[in-house]
């Protein structure tokens, strides 16, 4: 069985991904998945995508926010799956998919790990041009998708 986390150098084939998730989760009612595409952020000119992350802490800080979201909404199953190493435009650089009883905890845990992946996953991204290179900065709207998760008082 294909491990629930995977960080990988390799690209991957989504509805292979997909396939895979869906047949280990026959009954769940509910399978969503989201793929994120390596874009150009802001200069209109991208090279490349450079994604660094350390081993072992990176799958660490995956495998913990996967077990949250399988408790909170109730999952049969959940994947995470996120490249590293030098990406070029359109290139598939994550996935999530998640199986629950119902769509709306399958897409909801959905978002909540696409949230978290956005703000609080240990990767750090560079973009590279034909001018030069430059880190990927936190966005205010990233963070502001991910409070809305915090528990309310």
């Amino acid at each position: 069985m294909t491990p629930p986390v995977r960080v990988q150098a390799e690209p991957f084939d989504m509805g292979h991904e997909l396939n895979a998730f869906a047949a280990r989760v026959a009954g769940a009612g509910a399978v969503v998945s989201f793929t994120g595409i390596t874009r150009d952020l802001a200069t209109g000119g991208l090279a490349a995508m450079e994604i660094e992350h350390y081993p072992g802490m990176t799958e660490s800080a995956l495998t913990a926010i996967r077990q949250q979201a399988m408790a909170r909404f109730g999952l049969a199953d959940a994947m995470i799956l996120h490249r590293f190493g030098r990406l070029r435009p359109d290139e598939p650089i994550m996935m999530v998919a998640t199986a629950a009883r119902h769509r709306g905890d399958a897409f909801a845990a959905a978002e909540f790990l696409m949230d978290y992946l956005k703000s609080r996953a240990p990767f750090w991204k560079k973009e590279v041009t034909a001018e030069g290179s430059a880190w990927v900065e936190a966005r205010t709207e990233d963070e502001d998708a991910l409070a809305r998760w915090s528990p309310r008082d």
